[in-house]
This record gives C-alpha cells, sequence and structure tokens, in this order.
C-alpha cells in the first residue's frame, strides 16, 4: 500500500540539514522554490555555498529583451537576468569580483552590483582620484584635468575617462559579507594602485607599489600586486596607512601580460602570450592581436623564484577583466581540468566600437591547444563593435 507524504511538513531541522549540505546555487534556489514552508524555513541569502562555477556574461549583442545573457559552462546553458544598470551605453564594466560587477559611468560615478541581488554600493567617484586636479562638465570634450606622473596636466574627455583611466578593479570580499572590504583599482594610463575603505570619500594612491600594476588579487587579509617583470608587491592596508613589501623574483622574460592566482596551497604567475590576427586584421582593416599561448610559473618562496609548471591538475583558471580564480574541476561534474578559461582584456580601442573578435575561449596546458566556446565562436567576425564578455562568479550574498 502507497503512502502519501506531505513534503511541506519535514521537520525543520531535517531541512536546515539538507539545505546546508547543497552546494549548487540552482539546488538551493530551487529547494525555496518547492513551497512556502521550505521557502520560509531558509534564509533568502545562503552562508554556505562554495565559490560557483563562473558564468560568462556576454555583451548587449549576445542578450536579448529578457535581460543580460549569462553562459553557464556546465550545461551549455544562457541564464537572462534583468540588469538594465549595467547595459546603458555611457557605462563600462570594469571588473568582477567576488560575485560583484564594478561599473564606471561617464557621470562619473563608480558603482558596484550584485546581478544575483540586484543590491548596488557606491565607490568614491572618477573625480576623487588623486591625480584628478579638476572635473567641469560644462567643458564639452575635456571635462577632465588629469596631473601625470611626471607633473604635467592634460584634458580628457568622458568617453576617454571611462574607457581608459581604470583598468581593473578587485575587491577584498562581498560588501554582504563584509562591510569593511576594500576595493583596489589598477589605473591604466600611470600603473598606479589606488585604494578606498568602504564607507571613505575618495582614492588613496600606494605609492610604494607603483607600477606593479599587472594584475592585483586578495587573499589572507591581503592584496598582491605583480609587475611586468614577475616581481609582487604585498600590501596591508589593514591600517591607517599603506603597509608595502616585496618579494623579488628573478626576471620573468617574454609575454605580454601577466596574471596572479591563488590555488589552494600555491600562488600562481600566468603569463599570457599575444600574437598579431593577420586574418582578422585583414577583414577589418586594423591591427588586431590574438592569444596564442600561456605559461604558468609557481612561487618557490626558497628562492624567492618563478619555476614553470607543465600541467595545472585539476585546477581550472578563469582570467580577463575579472578576479583572476582557480577552481578544481572536480568540485562541477562536466568540467575538465588542467583548462586556463580566458576573456580579451587587452584591448584598448574605444569601448563603444572595440575593434576584434574579442579574444577568448580556453587553453589546455597539456597539448597547447586553444578551443572556443560553444557560445562565442572565436573566429566570428560578427562579434565586432560590442564590449568584450566577462567573468562573473554568481553570488546572492
Amino acid at each position: 500500500m502507497s503512502v502519501d507524504h506531505d513534503w511541506s511538513e519535514l521537520p525543520p531541522e531535517l531541512l536546515y540539514t539538507i539545505v546546508n549540505n547543497l552546494t549548487n546555487l540552482n539546488d538551493y534556489l530551487h529547494f525555496r522554490a518547492v513551497c512556502s514552508t521550505w521557502r520560509s524555513s531558509t534564509p533568502t541569502t545562503p552562508k554556505n555555498l562554495p565559490i560557483q562555477l563562473p558564468w560568462l556574461m556576454l555583451p548587449k549583442n549576445r542578450s536579448n529583451l529578457h535581460g543580460t545573457g549569462f553562459f553557464n559552462l556546465v550545461n551549455n546553458k544562457l541564464h537572462f537576468l534583468s540588469l538594465p544598470e549595467a547595459s546603458n551605453h555611457r557605462r563600462r564594466r570594469c571588473g568582477s569580483s567576488n560575485g560583484w560587477l564594478i561599473i564606471v559611468d561617464e557621470s562619473p560615478l563608480i558603482f558596484m552590483i550584485n546581478p544575483i541581488t540586484k543590491v548596488t554600493v557606491n565607490l568614491p567617484p572618477v573625480t576623487e582620484f588623486p591625480n584628478v586636479v579638476n572635473f567641469d562638465f560644462y567643458s564639452v570634450g575635456r571635462e577632465f584635468t588629469v596631473r601625470s606622473l611626471g607633473g604635467e596636466v592634460y584634458t580628457r574627455s568622458l568617453k576617454e575617462m571611462r574607457d581608459s583611466f581604470i583598468r581593473k578593479v578587485v575587491i577584498s570580499n562581498s560588501p554582504s559579507r563584509d562591510p569593511n572590504f576594500i576595493a583596489m583599482v589598477i589605473l591604466n594610463e600611470t600603473g598606479e594602485l589606488a585604494y578606498c575603505k568602504n564607507g571613505e570619500n575618495s582614492w588613496r594612491f600606494i605609492d610604494d607599489a607603483r607600477f606593479y600594476a599587472e594584475d592585483v588579487i586578495y587573499f589572507d587579509g591581503l592584496f598582491y600586486a605583480v609587475h611586468k617583470s614577475g616581481e609582487i608587491a604585498v600590501c596591508d592596508l589593514s591600517g591607517g596607512s599603506p603597509s608595502v613589501s616585496f618579494i623579488e623574483t628573478p626576471r620573468q622574460i617574454g609575454g605580454d601580460m601577466q596574471y596572479l592566482v591563488k590555488t589552494n596551497d600555491e600562488l600562481l604567475l600566468v603569463t599570457r602570450f599575444l600574437e598579431l590576427d593577420i586574418d582578422a586584421a585583414y577583414h577589418q582593416l586594423d591591427v588586431v592581436y590574438k592569444t596564442v599561448e600561456f605559461r604558468v610559473f609557481r612561487l618557490d618562496l626558497d628562492g624567492p623564484k618563478w619555476e614553470i609548471m607543465n600541467s595545472l591538475g585539476d585546477n581550472m583558471l578563469f582570467l580577463g577583466e575579472n578576479s583572476s580564480l582557480a577552481l578544481l574541476a572536480s568540485d562541477f561534474p562536466g568540467c575538465e581540468g588542467n583548462r586556463i578559461y580566458f576573456t580579451d582584456d587587452y584591448c584598448e580601442a574605444n569601448y563603444d566600437g572595440v575593434n576584434g573578435n574579442h579574444d577568448l575561449g580556453y587553453y589546455n596546458l597539456e597539448d597547447g591547444s586553444i578551443e572556443a566556446l560553444s557560445c562565442y565562436p572565436r573566429n566570428s567576425h560578427s562579434m565586432l563593435r560590442w564590449p568584450p564578455p566577462i567573468w562573473f562568479t554568481p553570488n546572492p550574498c
């Protein structure tokens, strides 16, 4: 004889045990959608979920009326989120960190938004950097006055500052988890590092870490910034003023871009090699580059020195405008390790009219092959004149 069960009457302690063993955001959302009892017995914002597999946030021409498109690597499906805050043509993404997108506006506002919760947090505007000496909205085409490292003063338009002033923003933690988070900025033109703590009204330069501007990551309470040569500046921003120490390694030779990535037990340096894309340049009558190789090194602190790695093992790396990230493929069924997933984060063309076919895909460290993602053919010339995609880690808190 069959017995019907009313699943809504499961005891709260059992529901609590189940939900605390969920590791996937989709599973958590589906669990809360079963019935009102299950929904009321679980928090809207889960605190126990591990880092999720990044989605690829697609540009406007790959989205639709339902919202901004996000590509899921595991099931090759698109998720659409209503995100008008990031779709405004006067705005530009300048980072993706801890589940938040960082947006710079021509206004000149800088803010962060969590695409899952739609919560926004303001950061000090572009006018509050120490080298921005004046802003006059009515001086059309030369609204900003900026001071160079050498002391020279020059002007920039709203669009120029939006597109080229800030290269990347990284935050220490999600504002929802840590109200005392710190934001770190890499400035594009000067190679300066600047930071602000939540609630502060202006940005401050880290003078001792100037030119350590290839990439920045945060872990164990410290920011790590890498120089083109592979040397690292370790920035402690917990006090009233920055404290900077250095990990001086033998100079790295070759490569075009450097990234820092923290795995569970090692600090990695990833060198990206580019070359001129003759075919794309022919079609576009412009200079276009493409990625041809990555090399990975682990930091040996006994040197200190960078040691070449021939395999990432189970690790997957995600590189681009996002905070560099390493995950274990075995934690995500359907994924494979020893791969580097990358996006185009080196184009210096106008943001509204980016030239190039957005150099992105994944690199297999075992055989050196590069493959396209199914949502974004690598050699298609129909992707032009849109901002490149960016990796975004869904995080409901």
